[in-house]
């Protein structure tokens, strides 16, 4: 856990307010994505709205929630370990309630009631609007009915009325657009978790955007687990290029950007907006996964290494400029030698700005969990070593083109790895998953804020960072 047990979130100024009467105080602890981090906010927003303090002192709060994440095995374990830590100080310290909340409840929903007594509550994906129930210290929670997500008659949705407290920095806002998925990729647990998918009004999150827009956010960050998909629902044709569109003529938002698209919904009109909207960020987030025809087939995604060249190619030459971003899974089931060095003779001829690469992880309940041929463990961590290696080539090598550039840069203030350097990042960079710009010089008296928009002159090139002095 880190630096969770005392300092759970550091909340945006722009929403969160102390109230000077004395209220019980609730802690939040969010593990996983942005979708996540959604999650957590809105679940803050609505204790806060019933007269709840959030504290970011673990040690202060009455109640704790922790929000977990059940994607793969690395995350499970994570959450466990949090809700161990949250169990403790509620044993050791001044808490008295303990709510568990998330993805992992959705999948071990019995086995961490039968197993984690100490946990007073648990609340799955579908149950957000329970969280004041759970945290009324008047109400028996284990009494609560159990809710399950098995028949896929999830419908949750959140919208523009939805009170949420940012947890992220007051100028950076997530929006999610969508809930669930209907994808049947074999390596993922999602849809049993999340439930079908279905997406917000049109008008929701536009209002909900002008909400933040006029708090101070300046960065709209789409999030859905399909977002491409967003609006085929609801018989909407290139929904996410209109939303976009919409989105970027906001006053007083600077950037929109979208992650977690598909590669089979990249639609010329999506693309011709990221190429004449400026404040649509020329920036893809799309997660192919592989190249190799036979493992992308065992995975249930189709494809194949020349048609997702194809792709590339189509989009950098209908966005020229554009930075694209993509993760792929090493070591799952099936793979072999000859599938890894087509993966990664890909990596090397299209040169990806961004790569993340993960080793399988093989989840119960998933289509390859039920598969043959499983890749050994310590195999499949070299390969992902090598893929990584080669990307921070690739890197270094698209970085040190920027030399001697000036690029507009989003001011975030001191730097997470240094105090003797500010850090920002320009459009083509994601909050917490690429790298950013070090700020190691600006004019004398010149103190941006963060959240301001400045000019950076890059003078030295790492492998995922720029360094670069204000002008």
């Amino acid at each position: 856990m880190g630096d969770k047990k005392k300092q759970l979130f550091s909340l945006s100024p722009i929403t969160y307010h102390l109230s000077p009467i004395t209220m019980k105080k609730i802690g939040f602890i969010s593990l996983g994505c942005p979708k996540n981090l959604v999650d957590s906010e809105v679940m803050m927003g609505k204790l806060r709205q019933s007269g709840y303090e959030i504290t970011t002192d673990a040690s202060e709060a009455d109640t704790l929630v922790v929000n977990t994440c059940g994607f793969i095995e690395s995350a499970k374990q994570e959450s466990v370990e949090a809700i161990l830590e949250a169990a403790r100080l509620k044993t050791e310290g001044k808490a008295q309630r303990l709510v568990v909340a998330g993805c992992l409840v959705e999948r071990y929903r019995d086995e961490l009631r039968a197993e984690m007594p100490e946990v007073d509550a648990f609340i799955g994906t579908n149950q957000i609007n329970d969280i004041t129930t759970v945290c009324d210290d008047k109400v028996n929670t284990r009494s609560l009915p159990i809710l399950k997500l098995g028949d896929q008659s999830a419908t949750y949705l959140y919208d523009e009325s939805t009170p949420r407290v940012l947890a992220t920095p007051g100028y950076s806002a997530y929006v999610k657009i969508a809930e669930g998925c209907d994808r049947p990729c074999a390596f993922c647990f999602i849809p049993q978790m999340r439930g079908h998918f279905r997406s917000r009004r049109f008008g929701s999150v536009i209002s909900e955007a002008q909400t933040l827009a006029a708090q101070g956010v300046k960065e709209i960050i789409l999030v859905a687990q399909d977002s491409s998909r967003y609006g085929e629902d609801l018989d909407q044709p290139d929904a996410l290029a209109h939303l976009m569109r919409e989105l970027s003529h906001l006053d007083g938002i600077e950037w929109v950007r979208v992650m977690y698209t598909y590669p089979t919904h990249i639609s010329d009109a999506f693309l011709d907006v990221l190429a004449t909207e400026p404040k649509a960020v020329k920036y893809l987030d799309m997660p192919l996964q592989h190249a190799s025809a036979s493992v992308l087939k065992l995975m249930k995604r189709g494809g194949t290494r020349a048609s997702l060249e194809r792709l590339i190619e189509r989009v950098r030459r209908r966005v020229p400029g554009i930075a694209v971003r993509t993760t792929f899974i090493a070591g799952f089931p099936g793979e072999t030698e000859e599938d890894f060095e087509e993966l990664l003779g890909f990596i090397r001829a299209v040169e990806f700005d961004r790569v993340g690469v993960f080793t399988y992880s093989d989840e119960e309940g998933t289509g390859a969990f039920e598969l043959p041929n499983k890749v050994d463990r310590k195999v499949a961590e070299r390969r992902q070593a090598r893929l990584m290696k080669e990307q921070a080539r690739i890197s270094l090598k698209k970085n040190r083109a920027r030399v001697g550039e000036t690029m507009r840069v989003l001011f975030e203030g001191v730097s997470k790895e240094t105090d003797l350097l500010w850090q920002g990042r320009m459009e083509t960079q994601a909050p917490d998953i690429d790298g950013c710009v070090l700020i190691n010089d600006a004019p004398e008296d010149f103190a941006p804020a963060p959240g301001d928009f400045v000019n950076v002159h890059i003078t030295e090139a790492q492998d995922y960072d720029l360094v670069g002095g204000i002008v």
